[in-house]
């Protein structure tokens, strides 16, 4: 069983920055996709960025150029850096896992942009 683990979310003001960090377990974390997704209240759970085993790096329209996917796989961290937030931002991040046919979510951490 895989853990993951999200942290780093918070009251930020338009234009601000966050990042968003993922501990995942596991020894083959490198082998691992990681994900992030989001989910604003009422609306559907949305795909935001993701980060192959390769490090290739994949993002959903509306953050590109804003947002940044990384891991540290010293550390079996995921991040996920946020700038020029805007209020349309706010949701629940979560974390996806996914090696071959498993997928492994993480609780959630809350980001809230407003003024």
């Amino acid at each position: 069983q895989v853990q993951v683990v999200e942290s780093g979310g918070g009251l930020v003001q338009p234009g601000g920055s966050l990042r968003l960090s993922c501990a995942a377990s596991g020894r083959i974390f490198s082998s691992y996709t990681m994900a992030w997704y989001r989910q604003a209240p009422e609306k559907q759970r949305e795909w935001v960025a993701t980060i192959t085993s390769g490090s290739r790096t994949n993002y959903t329209d509306s953050v590109k150029g804003r947002f940044t996917i990384s891991r540290d796989i010293r550390k079996n961290t995921v991040y996920l850096q946020m700038n020029s937030l805007k209020p349309e931002d706010t949701a629940a991040y979560y974390c996806n896992a996914r090696f071959r046919e498993y997928s492994y979510w993480g609780q959630g951490t809350q980001v809230t942009v407003s003024s």
